[in-house]
Formats: structure tokens, sequence, C-alpha cells
């Protein structure tokens, strides 16, 4: 469809680092289902007395998250002060990366081949968490000083597509690096969207709005579709958009405002007393960087000839599976049939509570595929003992082993087949059948097929007795 204006989108986004401890200080950073308020230290809340020190761990792990985004590592970074009064900031300011963050210019390849630059990744503190009522608001300050690399793109995303697409992509390569849980319930990662629009022949950028705290992909391209209709109206109209955060709504499919949107020096940023400047040496980046291990883009690479591209992207969202899928290649054996069963079987609906077991293993996988090349299972067979291969007193099965116990292994033995073929045919109430196939009816093959099946308990291989069947009735 034809747009009037062009759009033009960047992305901050909060990645939540999977430290043990905070930012700052030696508390638990992981509070799920903890007590609120229990996982507080007096560094959080910056009484007198109590000094920051910064958690090294999160240092590395932001490098690796600049080696997923083919970024580079500035060896001399500072943090900054940045001061707002709200309630859930209880130190009256937020310790950030303002003037000279950690990670600078990278890019992000999407499956497309387009690339969204980078522009830099900060470190800081999150703040807490409130909790809004009819008359009254609480706030958990558990999340305090959680360690957070707040990765901002540059404004190259063009569509709610592009940005759907970006979000995603950032995603699989922070959890594929290690660098992040990557729950988005519980805001793990969180995105906030800048969105403006101008017309074509228009030099300068549109004023933006900003969508905060989205933290799913669906909502992201909702709300930037949404949110263009809506500066389109108000240009549409003479009127100017305003600069502004907003808020959307997943019910209501809406985004609303919130207040006015805050400029640098509206913060008053100031250097952190407390904190000396963060000095890295070059072996230690080196080192640090190289420890990436293999992102979406090689899985893409490796695969590229092997499982069809639909399949693969679905499964890329799935890094325990793409794993498994490398073990049984690194076998030397064919992955195609096991990424199917993954694609269609393990992630349909009724079986998506199977991903919190544990996984078969590549061997289980490998031999159960051998057999369904061999015709040695049907299809209906194979998934069976594909699914039963997740069930804890299944474990360490060899997939032929349980195929034998659930008596489910296909017969494929000629002679064998024939003498069930034959006490078919010879049955009476074949007979019309037969005749129907002999003059020219050749739907009926598929009854006699049937009754072959029934006969040998469903063990006998389809196309072989179909085959049988077709020279027996010539």
């Amino acid at each position: 469809m034809t747009r009037k204006y062009d759009i033009t989108i960047g992305i901050e986004c909060h990645v939540q680092l999977k430290t043990k401890t905070k930012l700052f200080s030696e508390v638990d950073n992981d509070a799920r289902g903890k007590e609120p308020n229990s996982c507080v230290s007096p560094v959080d809340y910056a009484l007198p007395g109590m000094l920051p020190r910064l958690n090294g761990e999160a240092v590395k792990l932001a490098i690796l998250a600049g080696s997923a985004m083919n970024a580079k590592i500035n060896p001399t970074s500072r943090f900054d002060r940045k001061h707002y009064f709200y309630p859930d900031s209880p130190k009256g300011y937020q310790i950030t990366q303002f003037y000279h963050p950690i990670v600078g210019e990278g890019y992000i390849e999407l499956p497309s081949g387009k690339k969204v630059r980078i522009e830099h990744a900060h470190l800081e503190g999150d703040a807490g968490k409130l909790t809004h009522f009819d008359t009254y608001s609480l706030v958990d300050l558990n999340r305090v000083d959680t360690p957070l690399l707040e990765i901002v793109s540059m404004p190259d995303i063009s569509s709610a597509e592009e940005a759907r697409d970006y979000c995603k992509e950032l995603w699989r390569n922070m959890v594929y690096a290690g660098v992040t849980e990557g729950d988005l319930y519980n805001g793990n990662m969180r995105f906030d969207v800048n969105i403006s629009l101008k017309l074509p022949e228009a030099t300068e950028l549109g004023t933006r709005a900003e969508i905060k705290n989205l933290n799913s992909f669906r909502s992201i391209e909702r709300a930037v579709a949404y949110e263009y209709e809506r500066q389109s109206r108000i240009l549409d109209s003479g009127e100017k958009v305003k600069q502004e955060t907003r808020g959307w709504s997943d019910a209501t499919g809406k985004t609303t405002a919130q207040r006015s949107k805050e400029e640098a020096q509206d913060y008053r940023y100031m250097p952190e007393p407390d904190l000396p400047p963060l000095n890295l040496s070059r072996d230690f980046i080196k080192t640090e960087y190289e420890k990436c291990p293999a992102l979406p883009a090689d899985y893409r690479a490796r695969f590229k000839n092997t499982i069809p591209t639909d399949t693969l992207e679905v499964l890329l969202d799935y890094p325990e599976l793409i794993s498994r899928l490398a073990d049984i290649e690194n076998e030397k054996k064919p992955v195609d049939y096991v990424a199917n069963l993954f694609a269609s079987v393990l992630l349909a609906e009724e079986n998506q509570s199977l991903l919190n077991d544990k996984l078969p293993e590549a061997y289980q996988l490998s031999e159960l595929a051998e057999m369904k090349a061999k015709n040695q299972l049907s299809s209906t067979a194979a998934k069976e003992v594909f699914i039963k291969l997740f069930e804890t007193k299944h474990s360490g099965k060899s997939a032929k082993d349980l195929a034998k116990e659930l008596n489910l292994i296909q017969e494929n033995d000629s002679a064998a087949l024939e003498k069930i073929v034959d006490a078919v045919l010879a049955n009476p109430a074949t007979k019309k059948a037969q005749d129907d196939y002999k003059a020219g009816e050749v739907k009926v093959l598929g009854f006699l097929v049937g009754q072959v099946m029934k006969e040998s308990k469903g063990k006998a291989n389809p196309a072989a007795v179909s085959e049988i069947l077709k020279n027996k009735l010539k």
C-alpha cells in the first residue's frame, strides 16, 4: 500500500544481564517470586557512606553483547548520574553511561539481509517497579540496580515489520550469546520504540513519539502500525505531533499519552563521583569478545542447504532445539527430518509442554530419523516414538528399543507381506473391491491397503503393500 508519509523508527532496548548479583552491590539479581523489597541493599538506596562497587561479570557480558552486535568495545568508559525523581528511584538518580558508553558502533543483520546500525550500548542500573491501583500505588525496589545494557539503534528502520524483525533478531542474538535469560514476559528485555513521520521530500525528520516498555514482538508491530495512523491523522489535519512518551495497551490496540518527553538537559547529568573510569586492556577485551558462541546468522549459513528456510526461522526461536540439530549434524547424520519433527510435532500446541522436559539426546533422534528413512517406522509410529522419548521413564532408551517395546516396527519383508496380501485377497469381502479395481476404479486400492494394514495390526509398510497389490491385481 502506498503511504503518504515516510516513517522513521529507532529503538532502545533494555537487556537485563544474567549476573548472580546486582550491578553495584552483592544482592541477589533474581527476585522472581520473592517478597517485595527483600532483595535490596543500603547501596541501592545510596544511604550515607554506601559506595557502589561495579560488578565485573556485567562488564564481561556487555563485551559479549557487543560481539553479538558486531560492535567495537571502548577501552575506556565512564559512569554518570542521571537525575530524576520518581517513586521507583530511591537514590533520586540512576547510575548510567551517558557520555562514554562501553559499547560503540555496531549493527544487527536482519533475516532479509538489511543491516540496522547500533549507535552504542551502555551499562546502567534498573529502576524499581510501580504497581498502580485505583486510589494508591505500591513500589517494589527488588529490581533497583539490576544490571542493564541499553542498546540504542540508529533510525534505520522504516516499517512495522522491520521493527518486529529487528527486535526479534536482537533478542535472539542476546539469548544465543548467553547475555540474558531473554524472558520477555518477566521483562528481561524491554523495547522503547521512537517513531516519527515526514513527507518523502522533507529533509528533516519529524517530531518523534516514544512508546515505552513493549515486551512482545507482536505488540511492537501493532504499536508501530497504530502510531503511524495516529500521527498521519494529526499531520493531515495540519496540527503538529507532540514529543512525548506514550504507553501501549494490547487490550485496546492503542497508544496513550503518559508524559512529555524529557531532553538530556532535563535529567541534569553529572559524572558519577563514586566510580572511577573503567579502563579495559586490549587483551581483556579480545578474550571476552571471542567467547561469543554461534549466533542465528551462523546457523542460517550452516543449515541453509539442509533445512527449509521457513522451518529454520521458526526453530531459531528455540536455541536448545537448534543446538540439538547441530549435535546431530556433528554426528554426520541428516537433520531435516528431526527439524521437521521439532517444528510440526514438538511445537504443536498440544505438545508444547514437552519443551519443559529433557530434550532427547542426539543419538536417539538420529536413530529415529534413520529408522524412518529405512521405512522401519510409519510416519504416525515415528511421531509416537518421538513423543515417548521425552518421557522420563524412557530416558536413555534407544529409539529402536522403544519402537520394539511399543510394537511399532514396520513390516518390510516381501514374503511375509505377500502372505498377508494373499489372505486379504482370498477373503470374499474384498472381491467386489478387486473387481472394481480391475475395471479401472483405482481409488479402491486404498480400501485394500487398509484391509492389509488391519490384518497386519498396522505393522505393514503401506507403500510396499500397495506395490504388491498392484502386481497381483493386474
